[in-house]
């Protein structure tokens, strides 16, 4: 009786290493095992991946299980694939420690990338969405850890690769960990004998009625602090809880703090100075006062600020409109129309 010739092309021997032979059907059985496990370890990260998208709340756990998942079926998966291509994966321990050695030396800050990777993955100090600082003064948030570097996407939506090891190895700041928000200080200055209350009462009202601002409450509250003299004029300092979404826009928030503290102290008719000499002139042609100032038809200085003290103050805060986006991506809002 003939051989069949399919069965005779399975079991030719194509390697021998030592008691172990690799045949025909047993490499297509492992290429075979091998290219599902992957198959279905992208399908499950693809699926893991949409389900996290949608639950927000869970979405670093659910980050874990993909990478857990997606390795581990790949590991499986090869070392499932060896073992049926006969190869004996203990006769190759010796073999596969001498060649990790120079693989380790020759690939050092890969494996160290990778490692790095691994433990950001589980100790979850640094997550996906989290919003960090780098060492370098790079801000973003976290939209991918991958097994050598982690991408970072930034408010002018563009992408920052950091390898996993400076996030483990340097000082980076989180400032959504626990998404809680954070205390920021906008410094500002006022002239010399302003009223210290007046120019309290005015930021703090303007501050207080934003809508990136939290409310006060009985640990976290805005306030104004007066911190210092500068060279013409009195230093301030606006001392304010934003909301958890403005923090992740530490630029645009700062200022749309800025814009709204000089709108709040135009409207209040309190002066922001400028470096400046005043020359005094006592007398002028033998008056003094608002009278040599009417002779020279001039209208006194305190009557034009009080007159523009009385203007109501209208300008657009662009930042602020930077602020009510839900993502950096998103194009801004136009602007609203002037009323007529």
């Amino acid at each position: 009786m003939a051989a069949n010739p399919l069965r005779t092309l399975d079991s030719f021997e194509l390697l021998k290493l030592g008691k172990a032979s690799v045949t025909v059907g047993g490499l297509a059985a492992g290429v075979l095992i091998v290219a599902v496990a992957l198959f279905a370890a992208r399908l499950s990260s693809a699926g893991l991946r949409r389900l996290r998208e949608r639950a927000a709340g869970d979405a670093a756990s659910l980050y874990i299980v993909e990478k857990v998942l997606t390795y581990g079926l790949v590991v499986i998966g090869v070392t499932v694939g060896l073992s049926t291509m006969g190869l004996d994966l203990t006769s190759l321990a010796v073999f596969a420690g001498a060649v990790g050695v120079g693989v380790g030396l020759g690939l050092q800050g890969i494996i160290k990338d990778f490692a790095s990777g691994v433990s950001l993955v589980f100790e979850r100090l640094l997550a996906v969405g989290d919003f960090v600082e780098l060492p370098n003064g790079g801000r973003g948030v976290v939209h991918e850890i991958g097994p050598r570097a982690t991408r970072i996407r930034t408010n002018d939506s563009t992408d920052i690769i950091v390898p996993n090891s400076v996030l483990v190895n340097d000082q980076v700041i989180n400032w959504t960990l626990r998404n809680t928000n954070r205390r920021l200080r906008v410094p500002f200055v006022a002239a010399f004998g302003s009223d210290k209350n007046k120019v309290r009462e005015a930021v703090l009202k303007a501050a207080k009625a934003a809508p990136y601002t939290s409310p006060d409450d009985a640990v976290r509250r805005a306030q104004v602090w007066l911190v210092g003299y500068g060279e013409s004029s009195l230093k301030f300092e606006l001392v304010v809880w934003p909301t958890v979404e403005a923090v992740r826009r530490p630029a645009a928030i700062h200022a749309a703090y800025t814009w709204l503290i000089d709108d709040a102290l135009r409207g209040a008719g309190i002066e922001i100075p400028y470096p400046q000499r005043d020359i005094r002139v006592r007398g002028l042609f033998g008056e003094e006062g608002e009278d040599a100032l009417t002779s020279l038809r001039l209208e006194p200085a305190a009557r034009r600020r009080k007159a523009k003290a009385g203007q109501a103050v209208s300008t657009s805060n662009d930042a602020a409109a930077d602020l009510e986006r839900e993502d950096p991506d998103e194009m801004p809002k136009p602007p609203p129309a002037a009323k007529t």
